[in-house]
């Protein structure tokens, strides 16, 4: 009996139907199944920032083709303190605001009305840019305008129940002795000096006392002043270990992925959601964290951080979604030179979902399934014209600045890519640009990473001692990689795929003896000799 295929055949697809499930056991209103994400605001958003929106709305996306109204809920955190001054952000007089709420830091770029306000809008801009439909909630109006205000009064009522969770699950004590709750100073205006101490039922009101707070190893004075927060005047917030239970039950939220990173977080609020709210919590999934290669070009312009901003550079918001949606789990390194790569990713996908590739009949069905989630189900509706990223990049290097597109036509036409008469359309140049602005900012494309057999490898030796000494003509460069498969015993085509993979990314391109004379002989020898290091 053959694998059931859930919706477009992707993981969303089977956690969309998980929730569904789940929600129906539970007997729940089944009129709008919230997801979740959490939009952070006291840094530059990390890239992997955005994953956590693009995983949460193809959960949403899925939801609404099975046929369930859903939407996405960007939560952010505006009222979060500053416990460190950014990275590149040192000579902006941020050190005296450490344990202010970023909401009520000024925005050192002066362009927004806060710190906080600032860097959540990168966060958003780049949601918009790739299309994600989302409703925004700020943590500042929504403790403000008492939208978990029932929430706040059940959790500091019965803070000693969630002190007791929140010890049993990770040993932690201190919220046996104070409530999950963080007051804003009215003295200082900190917020994370301050510890709770009671609570009044009648007043909706928290006697605290600004004593100080170790943040990493820094401890930030506390003003010393005691005095008393309004929960209904937003005076204050409550702590992680309580907060991601009061807003799923005050927003009804169903589902909320979450990186490994805040998985205690996470268990203690399902606890609290479940034995002190009385609401089951929402569906999770946990995914691991990016790792941040960055690289001298992120570091100078973003404090090493590899922001979503950096990728629009060089590549499209659907190939940043086909990094944040090909995979769920596991742990992955990431550079800027990985963007070519899933800019050529994307154009297999697209030769995949117009039947262009024979990738079998079950994987196709996930392959074109994870198209229409890059696309959040808008996909193109005829082929695009595929450029490898290198091949285009290079171009674009020798092309006379003065006459880019006419150059760059003329060497598309003349490679095959365009018909004679062919102009370049709207998504060519928009490539055009990605590999224009590569071009100003790297010295090179890395070339692809290619695992070689052994006669392979020596089949590449040869071809870069036979590149040092043949002269720079076309056909001859083009014979030189025949001789080199036929003396080494390889197949002269599978020689020229793994060329082709390692130069441009691709299975195939232009003829290589005029393409080798256009790049340098001496660059292919180089990038060769490297992959050949990588083997």
């Amino acid at each position: 009996m053959s694998e059931e295929i859930i919706g477009h055949g992707t993981w969303y697809d089977m956690m969309a139907k998980k929730i569904i499930e789940r929600e129906q056991s539970l007997s729940r209103s089944m009129d709008n199944l919230r997801t979740e994400m959490g939009l952070g605001a006291s840094g530059f958003p990390h890239i992997g920032s955005l994953g956590d929106a693009a995983r949460s709305y193809a959960v949403t996306l899925a939801l609404k083709n099975q046929g369930v109204n859903s939407e996405l809920i960007a939560y952010c955190d505006d009222k979060d303190g500053l416990r460190k001054v950014p990275a590149g952000l040192t000579d902006k007089g941020l050190e005296k605001y450490l344990g202010y709420p970023v909401s009520s830091i000024p925005d050192p770029f002066g362009c927004h009305e806060s710190f906080g306000k600032h860097m959540s809008s990168l966060l958003l801009e780049a949601l918009d840019k790739c299309g994600i439909q989302y409703k925004y909630y700020s943590a500042k109006d929504v403790y403000e305008k008492g939208l978990i205000l029932n929430e706040m009064r059940m959790l500091l009522s019965n803070s000693q129940q969630v002190g007791q969770i929140v010890k049993e699950q990770v040993g932690q004590e201190t919220y046996t002795e104070v409530l999950p709750f963080f007051a804003v100073c009215e003295n200082c205006g900190r917020i994370y000096t301050t510890r709770a101490y009671s609570f009044e039922p009648k007043t909706d009101k928290v006697h605290y006392k600004c004593e100080g707070l170790e943040i990493r190893g820094r401890l930030i004075k506390g003003c010393g002043h005691e005095g008393d927060a309004d929960i209904k005047k937003g005076e204050g917030k409550l702590t992680w270990k309580s907060e991601f239970a009061a807003r799923w039950k005050a927003l009804d939220i169903r589902f909320e992925a979450y990186g490994k990173d805040i998985a205690d977080s996470v268990k203690i609020n399902d606890r609290i959601c479940q034995e002190v709210l009385c609401f089951e919590p929402p569906s999770h999934a946990k995914y691991e964290m990016f790792l941040d290669k960055g690289g001298k070009k992120i570091s100078k312009s973003a404090g090493n951080v590899f922001t979503p901003q950096v990728w629009f550079n060089y590549g499209s918001p659907q190939s940043l979604l086909l990094l944040m949606l090909k995979r769920f789990v596991g742990t992955r390194a990431l550079a800027v030179s990985d963007i070519p790569v899933y800019m050529n990713e994307l154009d297999y996908l697209e030769d995949v979902y117009f039947d262009k590739k024979n990738v079998g009949e079950k994987e196709a069905i996930r392959l074109k399934g994870l198209f229409k989630y890059c696309y959040l189900m808008a996909p193109p509706t005829k082929p695009s014209i595929h450029v490898p990223y290198n091949l285009l990049a290079f171009i674009v290097k020798l092309a006379p600045k003065d006459c880019l597109t006419t150059y760059v036509t003329e060497m598309l036409q003349s490679y095959g890519y365009l018909k004679k008469d062919q102009e370049l359309d709207e998504d060519l140049l928009q490539r055009i640009n990605y590999a224009a602005n590569w071009i100003r900012d790297f010295e090179e494309i890395k070339e692809t990473t290619v695992e070689l057999t052994v006669e392979e490898k020596k089949a590449v030796s040869d071809l870069v001692n036979k590149l040092q000494t043949v002269a720079d003509d076309p056909e001859k460069i083009q014979n030189s990689i025949f001789n080199a498969a036929k003396d080494n015993g390889v197949k002269p085509g599978a020689l020229f795929r793994k060329l082709y993979q390692v130069l441009m990314g691709a299975s195939q391109g232009p003829r290589l003896g005029p393409y080798v004379l256009a790049m340098g002989k001496q660059n292919v020898v180089d990038a060769l000799q490297r992959s050949l290091k990588n083997n």
